[in-house]
């Protein structure tokens, strides 16, 4: 196992592409996934093209973004300047199959069709070790029950880019909307870890009204916004519509998994006038949420604390690291900020390459059994020896 992380900020799309492969497969033995995030300013044809006359048939993921990434070179701030990254996996022993689809009759049954395209792709009828996910638009959960349906609760990374503007791809093609899948048949160790290092206060509650999956309209048999003020000290006038977007990012809401070992960040996202909060991700009725809190200073340090959890927890070396940060958590933060983010995350991972990607909503397992889907989450993946 070799993992190779390259970048370039040459101007021409399909140079850059090539450029990037070029410095990724150079001592790689088989190139088996090639992750690719670049800015959007990049006409995406062409810079896929790029790669794929070094690469070949070695298969691509990715996504073009406007958030940036970190890498050990630093923040590369897509609103500046263009660049493209490549994450590439190289290891005789692993296979991947990639897939991707734009939305068919529902996310559910697009699921289904992703898992069988991407089991199709390595040509075999079982189901992967681990897989990525990557979602552009529709219900990021409802896509994975499609896939579970397929292949069984297998552990899942990954997450939902930030933009309409933003495409996401593999080596078959280059969409707006829709989901793209790559499926790891391998005995290599994918470790992950699935957080927040927000803390829990001691304000809680039980959803007692809601609708549309996404919309709280009671807690307690208040309403919701109502509640949500009294909890966070904050008046109604400051969280209408999106203004509770950026005021929740330090104080979000959260529902507990299964075990009770991990509280997953939902984020209100806007505030209604009959005072239900419209969530960042599913919820339901009769259960209980948390009102989440951190400090700015918490957001700059926990990526990389995470980080040193997760070298802690595997007994294998690893190779690589990729990171999921929700990029509220980024955008809350200053330049100075961000590079002090990016200088311990460097720090931590000392010599191993690593990749952050800044999404709009997270997914990782953790310790729980299935799948979890949060926003202002990190999903934090060691690939091991």
């Amino acid at each position: 196992m070799k993992i190779n992380l390259t970048w370039s900020a040459e101007e021409n799309s399909n140079m850059s592409g090539k450029i990037c492969a070029k410095k990724a497969v150079l001592d790689l033995n088989e190139t088996k996934l090639a992750i690719v995030i670049n800015s959007n300013k990049y006409n995406q044809d062409e810079l896929i093209k790029g790669a794929k006359s070094v690469l070949g048939t070695a298969p691509i993921i990715g996504y073009s973004s406007n958030e940036g990434i970190i890498i050990p070179d630093g923040y590369l701030d897509t609103r500046k300047n263009a660049f493209a990254t490549m994450f590439a996996i190289g290891d005789n022993e692993t296979k991947v199959g990639t897939a991707i689809s734009t939305k068919m009759e529902n996310e559910r049954e697009t699921g289904k069709i992703v898992a069988k395209m991407a089991m199709e792709k390595v040509g075999t009828p079982y189901s992967p070790a681990y897989y990525m996910m990557i979602v552009s638009s529709g219900k990021e959960e409802e896509y994975a029950k499609g896939i579970r349906d397929v292949i069984g609760n297998v552990p899942c990374f990954g997450g939902k880019v930030v933009s309409k503007d933003n495409k996401i791809f593999t080596e078959d093609m280059i969409i707006s909307s829709g989901i793209a899948v790559a499926f790891f048949y391998t005995n290599k160790k994918i470790e992950n870890l699935f957080t927040s290092k927000y803390h829990e206060t001691v304000h809680s509650g039980v959803i007692t009204k809601s609708r549309d999956k996404n919309k709280i309209e009671e807690i307690d048999g208040i309403k919701a916004l109502k509640r949500y003020c009294e909890w966070t000290g904050k008046k109604v006038k400051d969280v209408r519509e999106e203004k509770i977007y950026e005021e929740s990012i330090l104080k979000p809401l959260a529902i507990k998994t299964e075990n009770g070992n991990l509280a997953v960040i939902k984020q209100p996202i806007y505030g209604n006038n009959d005072y239900s909060i419209e969530m960042s991700n599913d919820i339901f009725v009769n259960t209980a949420i948390i009102q989440m809190q951190i400090s700015k200073q918490e957001l700059i340090s926990s990526p990389s604390i995470v980080l040193r959890d997760l070298k802690r927890k595997i007994k294998e070396n690893p190779k690589g690291f990729l990171l999921f940060i929700n990029s509220a958590r980024k955008n809350i933060l200053n330049e100075d900020e961000i590079e002090e983010l990016a200088n311990k995350l460097k720090k931590e991972a000392g010599d191993i390459p690593f990749l952050v990607t800044f999404t709009a909503s997270e997914i990782g397992n953790g310790e729980t059994t299935l799948s979890n889907f949060g926003t202002l989450m990190l999903s934090e993946i060691a690939i091991c020896e």
